[in-house]
């Protein structure tokens, strides 16, 4: 299972510890998910989705997510 979750965290600037809090896990859950070490509950990755008010299909999938900078210059955003 792939995710974006350590993009989405610098993004808000939220820690791990920060995000493990709010979806009530310990931190070290966070760091193996973010690694792909660990696959979540859909009670988790719900949690996870919420706290960034996304749907949870952007921050999980079951294949590799394109990287930023082609998903950018395939819709025309200057970088």
């Amino acid at each position: 299972m792939h995710n974006r979750i350590a993009v989405f965290r610098a993004e808000h600037g939220l820690s791990r510890r920060q995000l493990a809090e709010a979806v009530d896990v310990n931190p070290q859950t966070i760091g193996y998910l973010e690694r792909g070490d660990y696959k979540p509950s859909l009670e988790l990755a719900l949690k996870v989705a919420a706290v960034f008010s996304v749907p949870v299909e952007l921050l999980f999938s079951l294949t590799p997510f394109e990287a930023i900078g082609a998903s950018l210059r395939r819709i025309g955003v200057e970088q």
